[in-house]
């Protein structure tokens, strides 16, 4: 069977074909009120990760959704980066995952059934890597190709990390590097190559399990995962929620050396350019920022990193628990301070 290329179906692929921020926060101001019991913990308030609903003094339930269209042409390998990227919502509220459900639209006329069934097993498969069963989910013919889950975890309610619980004085820490958006740019350019592919694919399909670890540690105090909107845009939500401001060393983020490279040739994704249009107003960069650097720091990552707030007495600690479980670059990145929320690069 000659082999189907999926990006070739798609307008977007992976996190990069969310909608964009300025929107996205326009569609929700329209959005009729909902009802808020007294046990939701979490819902819409601060673009959180996931919504959380306590069940009883000990438990409380995680519940999340995510899923797009094909971020990589190999239909197993987009099952996989699928499926860990909406994992990564439960981990980064602090919970465990429990069990999922498949989320899943293809172009039955034009993908065979042995095409479709690789992406359902690259989905199953980081699943199992997870301890949890795919127990059911959903189906439909679309145009697009896309793929994800509804993932359900559980948390102590007492270990529920907030995006909005942040501190004045913490110390910023992210846990992998940034750059996938610019390397499944670089795919579709044909310029990526075997090694590149292998490095996207080892920080998309890696979990960010350390999460639940990380929400136990005296002094962490807010946790997100940067996913479509950046580093920028997840950190402004942090802000936003906290009502803080944040500075940034841009020396000190971590990048996918790669991503770097294509990054200064100019290869990038557009939906860069649309995050910076929806949030750029409170984003400070330094006089002569090169294009390059703004286009990382809003770069849409997949299954990207955990950004952890703490307390400084507990960076050694975070800092630790990410090496422990594989997150070599995991690195402090900045702080948090007092003042209107916006983020100061330098």
């Amino acid at each position: 069977m000659t082999p189907i290329a999926l990006t070739q179906f798609s307008h977007g692929g992976g996190c990069g074909c969310k909608i964009a921020p300025g929107l996205l926060t326009d569609i929700l101001a329209r959005a009729p009120q909902g009802i808020i019991p007294p046990e939701l913990m979490v819902g819409i308030e601060t673009s959180d990760d996931a919504a959380v609903y306590r069940l009883n003094d000990t438990q409380a339930l995680v519940a999340t959704t995510d899923f797009f269209t094909p971020i990589v042409d190999d239909a197993f390998d987009f099952g996989r980066i699928a499926a860990t990227n909406a994992l990564s919502d439960i981990y980064a509220m602090g919970g465990t995952p429990i069990m999922a459900l498949a989320i899943v639209g293809m172009p039955i006329a034009k993908l065979p059934p042995e095409v479709i069934g690789r992406v359902l097993e690259g989905g199953a498969s980081v699943c199992r890597d997870a301890g949890i069963p795919i127990a059911g989910g959903h189906s439909i013919d679309v145009l697009e190709p896309i793929y994800g889950l509804v993932a359900l975890g559980l948390v102590h309610p007492d270990k529920v990390r907030r995006n909005s619980d942040a501190k004045a004085g913490d110390v910023l820490i992210l846990g992998k590097p940034l750059g996938v958006g610019i390397l499944s740019a670089a795919l579709k350019k044909g310029a990526l190559g075997e090694a590149g592919y292998a490095d996207m694919l080892r920080h998309t399909t890696k979990l960010n399990r350390v999460g639940a670890d990380l929400a136990g540690i005296d002094g962490v105090h807010a946790i997100t995962d940067v996913t479509g909107f950046g580093l920028a845009g997840h950190l402004l939500e942090i802000c936003r929620g906290s009502k803080l401001a944040a500075s940034v060393r841009l020396t000190d983020v971590p990048l996918i050396d790669s991503a770097r490279h294509f990054a200064q040739q100019g290869i990038v994704t557009g939906a860069s350019a649309r995050n910076w249009n929806g949030y750029g107003q409170d984003v400070d960069l330094p006089a002569g920022a090169p294009d390059w650097q703004r286009a990382l720091m809003t770069d849409p990552q997949t299954s990207g990193g955990l950004l952890v707030s703490c307390a400084p007495g507990s960076e050694d600690r975070v800092l630790e628990a990410f090496h422990a479980a594989g997150f070599e670059a995991a690195a402090a990145i900045g702080e948090l301070r007092d003042g209107a929320p916006r983020i100061a690069f330098g």
